[in-house]
């Protein structure tokens, strides 16, 4: 039996990890009359000023956000689950410190990609070294990079393709119309890659989002491997209509509802990782419900922190710092705002540990 599909005792730690596992926390847990907080007290005692200052201070304002009754919109950019965020952000889904998630096509599908193949993956620690032809001969070996990470297809890509397929096709002969990250949790939840499992399934993010029924909103969800594969499917008369996975307009559409019914009793924050538009989608919800719906009651965005090594730059969203934001009609004057210029692998996992007190 795969250890990996019943979900065993968690170890008497906690594991904070960026990346390619170069940077590891371990952080023993402790009994109610103990206070010690190992990484969040090292985070207050030495990060004190700059980036550092400003990572502290975005997370204590996020656990008052969540203290006081909020919730916290959380955006991925980037390459975050192939960098494996879910050993921690899996945890923040499962102690409710976040309400929703929207994020790129690859990262929802990459998780599910290192859940199933991870003993697979290829760690490649001098990728700055590599020439054209070095970088040929992972293409040849099947071996898809991700800075220090290759992605093996055969046990990730096309070991997820034939399942999903089955689900679009199912889908599509029961006439349903479904997100990504429903075909995802319905996946999940009929254990349909269990026998696969590689990680223990609480280090996955996707797996504490499905048991959460978390909402997640994935625009653009085309630009991904398995939106790819789904076209090529389509094309070859496998599925017989692409709008069986729901689009971008309708996720906007779902998105608007959420917020209004969440905000209606509760503040909700924006916390982005990288830019794009995983970023960009989401937080144009609060200005359309106002300038095109014209709801005025709707509040504004009531926290917002970025992580972004983008410069501030001419017409660059990732670049563009918050106050900018002031003026698209979805951030306030005294909204708190964060711009923590650092890598996300390092940065992101530290805010979720001092925010989960550990």
């Amino acid at each position: 039996m795969n250890p990996y599909i019943l979900r065993g005792q968690h170890l008497n730690c906690e594991h904070v990890r960026c990346c390619n596992r170069v940077v590891i926390f371990i952080a023993r847990t402790f009994d109610d009359d103990d206070n010690m907080q190992p990484i969040s007290n090292f985070l207050e005692h030495h990060y004190r000023h700059f980036n550092a200052a400003a990572l502290v201070e975005a997370a204590r304002a996020w656990r008052r956000l969540v203290d006081e009754g909020g919730t916290m919109f959380v955006t991925l950019a980037g390459a975050m689950s192939t960098a494996e965020l879910g050993l921690s952000l899996a945890e923040m889904i499962r102690q409710q410190k976040v309400g929703a998630i929207c994020c790129t096509g690859a990262n929802l599908e990459e998780d599910l990609f290192n859940l199933v193949a991870h003993e697979h993956y290829v760690q490649v620690p001098h990728y700055r070294d590599l020439n054209p032809r070095d970088e040929q001969n992972l293409l040849d070996r099947h071996l898809n990079r991700v800075t220090d990470t290759c992605i093996p297809e055969e046990e990730a890509f096309r070991r997820i393709e034939k399942g999903m397929l089955s689900l679009w096709q199912e889908a599509a002969e029961a006439g349903e119309q479904l997100f990504p990250h429903q075909f995802f949790y319905r996946a999940l939840r009929r254990n349909l890659f269990a026998e696969h499992y590689q990680i223990d399934p609480k280090d996955s993010w996707i797996v504490a989002a499905a048991e959460a029924d978390l909402p997640i909103y994935v625009p653009g969800w085309e630009d991904s491997t398995l939106g790819n594969i789904l076209a090529a499917c389509v094309m070859q008369g496998e599925v017989p209509d692409a709008n069986v996975v729901r689009g971008g307009i309708q996720a906007m559409i779902d998105l608007a509802r959420w917020y209004r019914q969440t905000a209606a009793d509760r503040a909700i924050g924006f916390f982005q990782i990288g830019g794009g538009i995983a970023g960009d989608f989401p937080i144009c919800v609060v200005p359309m419900l106002h300038q095109d719906l014209h709801q005025d009651d709707v509040p504004l965005w009531s926290y917002f922190c970025q992580i972004s090594d983008s410069t501030t730059s001419y017409g660059s969203y990732s670049g563009a710092i918050p106050n900018e934001k002031i003026t698209w009609g979805k951030l306030a004057v005294d909204t708190p705002k964060f711009v923590i210029e650092s890598d996300a692998t390092i940065v992101a996992p530290l805010i979720f540990a001092y925010v989960l007190g550990w």
